[in-house]
């Protein structure tokens, strides 16, 4: 049909059906035009198409009004979730929770930080419901680096009362007492924790990363500082290895041992070697006195330098260090003994505590050469100035074994 023969009452067929979306059930789409459907049925050649059926105006404005209606609704129910989360109570578990998390508090952690952590693992159900547990609890401005144990689905205020307290952190210990030489300390260590004495000697071949001093020249015996130690969940060995240095560094420095060293003409690495022996020989008020004797022997004229000190000929003979050296330990092949070299061994021979290290940094006032323990039992130790008096002392100690057969 031509422009002229079409009268203007005549709708115009544009060829597009409208159909109804199913996964929009309120929008409108226009259907494709299907390239393989048959011709239209109402097209006759030469004549009119069939006038197909349009939707009528009252429903389309009802549709269109249906739109509006659901998109205000879905507005208004986004408002409401907004304003419920903004001003409203936040979300929380009811509790108590299940199961077991481990969670660390690093340093400089926030509660906010924590709560987003907490949240991911599953703890608690939203940050805000933690940060507005710690507006109300003034111990949350204190909560100590760590590790702590919580439980899946928590209440946020039962989680926070948890790394509130300090005695919540989860902790093992492993204790080193003094007196004890590199090798016996790894199999306290290996005993005491999770590692296999050698993950702690590969670490030792890298002495730079726990921190020895260079004077230590790599060695780490007596640099390991005897001490009960806190072990943490994710301690490596480098990190135990590392708190002993540190700890060993606080002894050093409440000692003053550097400017000790400095004031009695050693270097820092002697006095731990004289610290060492004094821990070897000594215990509680004597340690002072056996510091003088060593330092007496070192520098005066009456034994010639000589220490002959046993303990550094048991270390050099591989016995336990309180034993009491043969006469084949005493002819022992070794700079560590001090029965047949002059002056003090290479390095420490033991790990000292700090009472050692302050007897070596600080030695009493005295003109001693020899000191015998006369009582195995108590300890009792006797200073003398004289050979002749130390041989006196000799003859108690040997009455004393006599009768005390079992203790010598």
């Amino acid at each position: 049909m031509n422009e002229e023969q079409r009268t203007p009452a005549e709708p115009v067929d544009d060829g597009l059906d409208l159909v109804h979306d199913e996964a929009q059930p309120d929008v409108l789409l226009a259907a494709d035009p299907d390239p393989d459907a048959d011709p239209d049925p109402g097209y006759t050649p030469g004549g009119r198409r069939r006038r197909k059926k349009r939707v009528p105006g009252c429903l389309a404005a009802l549709v269109a009004l249906t739109v509006v209606v659901a998109g205000f609704y879905v507005a208004v129910t986004k408002g409401v979730d907004y304003l419920s989360s903004a001003f409203g109570e936040a979300e929380d578990y009811p509790g108590p929770g299940s199961g077991s998390v481990l969670f660390e508090v690093e340093p400089g952690d926030t509660v906010a930080q924590m709560g987003r952590e907490l949240k991911e693992l599953g703890v608690i159900a939203s940050v805000q419901a933690l940060t507005d547990a710690a507006l109300g609890n003034e111990a949350a401005n204190g909560i100590q680096v760590g590790t702590y144990e919580l439980r899946e689905e928590m209440r946020a205020s039962d989680a926070l009362e948890v790394l509130v307290d300090p005695a919540n952190i989860v902790r093992s210990t492993v204790t080193v007492p003094e007196g004890l030489r590199l090798e016996q300390v790894l199999d306290v260590l290996a005993e005491g924790t999770e590692f296999r004495r050698g993950r702690f000697e590969r670490v030792l071949e890298q002495p730079g990363s726990i921190g020895l001093p260079d004077y230590a020249g790599g060695d780490a015996e007596g640099y390991l500082f005897p001490a009960t130690y806190d072990v943490a969940p994710g301690d490596t060995p480098r990190d135990i290895l590392r708190a002993m240095v540190d700890r060993w560094r606080q002894a050093a420095d409440e000692a003053g041992l550097e400017q000790a060293a400095a004031d009695l003409g050693y270097t820092p690495h002697e006095l731990m070697t004289v610290a060492s022996l004094v821990e070897a020989e000594g215990r509680g008020d004597d340690m002072p006195r056996i510091s003088r004797v060593i330092y007496n022997r070192l520098e005066g004229e009456e034994t010639n330098g000589l220490l002959q000190i046993d303990a550094t000929v048991n270390y050099a003979a591989g016995n336990d260090l309180g034993a009491v050296p043969t006469l084949e330990d005493l002819e022992v092949d070794s700079p560590y003994n001090t029965y047949q070299n002059p002056g003090l061994p290479p390095g420490p021979i033991e790990m000292p505590g700090a009472e050692a290290i302050e007897a070596a940094a600080n030695p009493a006032e005295g003109d001693w050469f020899y000191y015998v323990t006369v009582d195995l039992a108590t300890g009792e130790t006797k200073f003398a100035e004289t050979y002749d008096e130390f041989l006196r002392y000799k003859d108690e100690l040997r009455d004393y074994c006599a009768n005390e057969s079992d203790r010598c």
